[in-house]
């Protein structure tokens, strides 16, 4: 997710069982490489910085991260339900992380 081994991104997911619950990517590792490619054809980037908090229960994982979506500050909050050692499932939010000067508190984000 932070770009440094995009190669080994195949071996991560659960193939085309994998489940997808973002509603515009199709399930499967074909659904999300789709996807990708479709916002590297417009230009976008999705990219990950800073991973702050990765919380696991069973066979669940969040991630919280902060990175930019477009260009534009993000937060990317991923779940992942793994299954023999890959990802099975996955539930993401994303939000624009507003500018500072605009926060009701000192916060943040996280």
């Amino acid at each position: 997710m932070q770009g440094n081994r995009p190669e080994k991104t195949p071996d991560y997911f659960d193939g085309d069982t994998y489940i997808q619950h973002n509603i515009s990517i199709a399930d499967g590792l074909s659904g999300l490489g789709a996807a990708l490619e479709e916002l590297g054809r417009q230009g976008i980037q999705m990219i990950y910085d800073t991973v702050h908090q990765v919380l696991a229960q069973g066979n669940y994982v969040l991630a919280v991260s902060e990175g930019t979506f477009g260009g534009t500050p993000t937060s990317y909050y991923d779940l992942w339900r793994v299954e023999n050692g890959k990802i099975a499932e996955h539930w993401d939010v994303m939000e624009t992380i507003a500018d500072k000067d605009s926060w009701q508190n000192a916060n943040g984000k996280f």
